[in-house]
């Protein structure tokens, strides 16, 4: 069964072919690959130039409506995206900053949780629901975090009548501020759990209980990491957005993305293929930087995730990048299947040169360790009054690097003061957290520390459940 118009296949060949609501409520595919559109619709160059001054809602209607379908009726959409914004605290919702000549920064920290995760989660919150009333299911949400997802979600879906969520975050690995987004709420319905382990961990352990059929079944698994394709459809808008604002489409521009899971950047690159005038991608990584190493050498292989001052990219398996490979394959599902093997059995895997070319034509990368991250938030602000959080100053580092004649945009993907030593240590200036949040150091928490064990994590979801 398919809703709409617009078909969603998997990148490993061998799940059903779904509609938008299927595919975002499914998340990982059955075959465990990751739902993208068979096709991409182009958006007219004059379409695209009728963006140039209207509200943030509208541009996202019309620039995500053809990836919908009949998903929703108009009216359905055209709240649900009221609805998702509403909270947020600048007019604009992404709104720009000028840092120098030719220099910009997208403010992506203005929702409730102060980081980019919240453009997506809250649509996704209230896309689900409006699916959820449709089918009369209820479903248990299980996520895996790096410290921005976990408190996204959390704050999209507390205290909804039709869903449990259930977050895991690698325990002394997410900032205090990360970390308290997730464990104060009171509702119910949302519950934070402190694993063992590293992002990784979290996010492997997410896929084993995705890739168990059963379990999946009996508590209504569903997924809203950053592989679910309704949360990269929800970050292809401010692409939009930010480049109709310098110009696009009579002028290119580029984009440089802190990455950590691929969604956001890969956002980037459906808007490219949209027909957006995007020049280049660059992917800005920190010390953990296999995506870096990729693009430069064609070898993909795992190393130890080291701890950083940018946790939310301290991720070795970068799941949305299955995607870009998919692509840069032309589409041919049984080579991304053999890679995906190989990385899980051996750690790794080499791209081959044609697809290594595919890539390298739509993406550029950089990193930045942690002695030029700290000093890049203490040059920012000197030269320009602005405070950023450290994966915004990895951003700002590579695009430095990078600079070309037309407009680059780095994404500020969170709030400084989700980060406040790390900032406080580069500049001397302790960020402080906007008033709607100012008392969360103060909020009791809820936590739940569990080992590294599919057992003892499915044990307590199904607890969760009955209770």
């Amino acid at each position: 069964m398919t809703d709409g118009s617009m078909k969603y296949v998997s990148t490993r060949g061998s799940a059903p072919v779904l509609g938008f609501a299927e595919a975002m409520m499914t998340g990982l595919a059955r075959d465990g690959g990751l739902y993208v559109p068979e096709t991409v619709p182009v958006m007219p160059a004059d379409a695209i130039a009728a963006l140039a001054g209207l509200p943030y809602e509208e541009a996202a209607f019309r620039v995500m409506r053809p990836f919908v379908g009949d998903a929703f009726t108009e009216d359905e959409f055209r709240g649900a995206i009221a609805r998702a914004y509403a909270g947020f605290g600048h007019a604009a919702r992404a709104p720009l900053v000028q840092l120098g000549p030719n220099q910009f920064l997208l403010e992506l920290f203005h929702g409730p949780t102060l980081a980019f995760k919240d453009f997506a989660m809250q649509l996704i919150g209230q896309l689900f629901q409006l699916a959820l009333k449709r089918t009369g299911r209820r479903i248990t949400i299980v996520g895996a975090t790096s410290g921005d997802t976990g408190s996204a979600a959390i704050e999209a879906f507390r205290g909804l009548p039709d869903v449990d969520v259930v977050i895991l975050y690698p325990h002394g690995r997410v900032s205090e501020v990360q970390r308290r987004q997730m464990t104060t709420p009171v509702e119910g319905n949302v519950r934070a759990v402190a694993v063992d382990g590293d992002f990784d961990t979290c996010q492997a352990r997410l896929k084993d209980m995705f890739n168990d059929a059963a379990f999946r079944e009996a508590v209504g698994l569903a997924g809203v990491n950053s592989i679910n394709w309704g949360r990269v459809l929800a970050q292809v808008v401010y692409y939009f957005t930010a480049a109709v604002a310098l110009g696009a489409p009579h002028r290119e521009v580029s984009f440089t993305v802190p990455t950590g899971n691929f969604g956001d950047i890969y956002a980037g690159a459906i808007a490219r293929r949209m027909g957006l005038p995007i020049r280049r991608l660059m992917i800005a990584t920190n010390r953990n930087d296999i995506l870096h190493r990729c693009l430069a050498t064609g070898s993909y292989r795992t190393e130890a995730v080291k701890p950083s001052t940018s946790p939310s990219m301290d991720i070795q398996v970068s799941s949305n990048f299955e995607r870009a490979l998919f692509d840069a394959y032309g589409r041919d599902a049984a080579a991304v299947v053999r890679l995906m093997a190989a990385l899980k059995a051996e750690g790794g895997f080499t791209v081959s040169e044609g697809a290594l070319a595919a890539l390298r034509e739509v993406y550029g990368s950089g990193r930045a360790d942690e002695a030029e991250t700290a000093a890049t938030i203490a040059a920012t602000l000197k030269a320009t009054g602005e405070l950023v959080c450290p994966h915004t100053a990895v951003g700002l580092k590579v695009a430095a690097a990078h600079r070309g004649r037309e407009p680059m945009v780095t994404l500020a993907t969170a709030h400084p003061a989700k980060f406040p030593e790390a900032v406080a240590a580069a500049t001397g200036i302790r960020p402080v957290l906007p008033a709607r949040l100012a008392d969360i150091m103060e909020r009791p928490e809820r936590v739940i520390r569990a080992p590294d064990d599919i057992v003892a994590l499915k044990a307590l979801i199904r607890e969760r459940q009955a209770a």
